[in-house]
C-alpha cells in the first residue's frame, strides 16, 4: 500500500536570500561611495592628462584610466630626465635624481587610486552576485509544498512489489526414474530351473 510524504521548503533558506540580498545590498552602496570618494579626491587635486600622453590627452584626472594614463606620462617623462635610469641607479649627488623621486612618489599614488577603483568595481560585483543568489533562494524556498507518493511497507518490512507467481509447496518434482529392463541371466549348463509358481 503507497503512502504520500508532503515536502515543504526549508524556512531557514528564505531568511538565508534575504540576508544575502542585504549583504549585497550593503557591498555596492560600499563601493559606490568609495568610488566617488577617490573621483573626487582625484579631481580636487586639478591633475590633468598630459598632452603627449597615449590617451585621454588634455581630460582631468578623475578615474582608472585617465590616473594610469597620467602615471605613464610621469614615467616617460622621468625616464627622459634621467637618460633612461631609474631614482635606484641615479647618483647620489646627481641633480636630476629629487625630481626623478617626486615623479615615482607620484606615479606611486595614481596607481594607489587605480588600485582602489578596481577594488571598488570587484566589491560592487561581488554585491550585485549576493543579490542575485539571494534573490534566487528567496524564489526556491517560496514554493508550494509538493506531495509524493512512495510505496508503503508490507507486513514483512519490505516495500510492496507487485505479486509473483506462487511457487509449488512440493518443490519441483524429481523426473521419474528409468526402469531398465534386462533380460534373465541364462541358466547354468546343465540346469534347469523350474518354473516358479
Amino acid at each position: 500500500m503507497s503512502s504520500t510524504v508532503t515536502v515543504r521548503p526549508a524556512k531557514g533558506v528564505r531568511g538565508i536570500g534575504m540576508f544575502s540580498i542585504i549583504a549585497g545590498i550593503v557591498l555596492v552602496l560600499a563601493g559606490i561611495a568609495v568610488w566617488i570618494v577617490v573621483s573626487m579626491t582625484l579631481s580636487d587635486e586639478q591633475i590633468v592628462v598630459s598632452d603627449d600622453a597615449n590617451m585621454f590627452a588634455g581630460q582631468q584626472v578623475a578615474g582608472p584610466f585617465t590616473a594610469y594614463a597620467q602615471a605613464e606620462v610621469i614615467d616617460m617623462h622621468a625616464l627622459e630626465m634621467a637618460d633612461g635610469q631609474t631614482y635606484a641607479e641615479l647618483d647620489q649627488d646627481d641633480p636630476v635624481r629629487a625630481t626623478v623621486m617626486n615623479a615615482s612618489f607620484l606615479r606611486a599614488s595614481l596607481f594607489t587610486s587605480v588600485v582602489a577603483f578596481g577594488v571598488c568595481a570587484l566589491v560592487i560585483g561581488l554585491g550585485l552576485l549576493f543579490i542575485l543568489i539571494g534573490a534566487a533562494l528567496r524564489k526556491l524556498a517560496g514554493g508550494p509544498a509538493v506531495a509524493v507518493e512512495t510505496p508503503g511497507s508490507t507486513s514483512q518490512g519490505d516495500l510492496s512489489a507487485p505479486p509473483r507467481h506462487a511457487e509449488s509447496s512440493a518443490g519441483t518434482a524429481a523426473p521419474p526414474e528409468r526402469h531398465t529392463t534386462r533380460p534373465d541371466a541364462a541358466p547354468p549348463s546343465g540346469r534347469t530351473d523350474p518354473p516358479r509358481t
